[in-house]
């Protein structure tokens, strides 16, 4: 019998390995691709403008939704409208005591009829309520005011009055 010694065995794996290995390609092999590398030119992006969203509250109030609204309640038939920013205190029954607060009021029909959209916060994003009074009479009622929307925009506010007072048959009749 012979005896095999360490240096004798190859094992399996290692020849198989070696069989297995490619040759190695020739470096001095010409290229294939003789064109040169085109390169691209990427046109910056345009930046967008900021949202009018985005402004401070009062130049918001002030420059966009104010205008916007008159113009919305104009198209509806709205004669005579005076829309103002106001910080004033709640004119509900039952919040005299709560501190003031900006308030977005319209009045129309000499005045006879009024809304008040009150913005707790000094943001359009913050908490919003409306309340709506006829005949000069005063509010007894405040209601959140598009409490259900992630983003406020401009058209929204606008379009969210427009339907409230429409649901309040101070724009069109059934």
């Amino acid at each position: 019998m012979v005896e095999e010694s360490p240096d004798s065995v190859v094992p399996a794996a290692k020849a198989t390995e070696k069989e297995a290995k490619p040759a190695a390609p020739n470096a001095t092999a010409p290229a294939t691709d003789t064109a040169a590398p085109v390169e691209k030119t990427v046109p910056p992006k345009k930046e967008k403008p900021p949202a009018v969203e985005a402004k401070p509250f009062t130049e918001f109030i002030q420059q966009d939704y104010l205008p916007a609204l008159t113009q919305a309640l104009v198209d509806k038939g709205v004669t005579d409208l005076q829309v103002a920013l106001e910080q004033s205190k709640i004119a509900v029954k039952g919040f005299e005591t709560s501190p003031a607060c900006s308030q977005v009021i319209g009045r129309w029909n000499d005045g006879k009829r009024q809304f008040n959209i009150y913005f707790f916060e000094d943001n359009i994003q913050g908490k919003r309520a409306i309340s709506c009074v006829d005949r000069g009479s005063k509010s007894s009622t405040i209601e959140s005011f598009l409490i259900d929307e992630r983003k406020i925009t401009l058209d929204l506010l606008v379009s969210g009055l427009v339907l409230r007072l429409n649901s309040q048959k101070w724009l069109m009749r059934n």
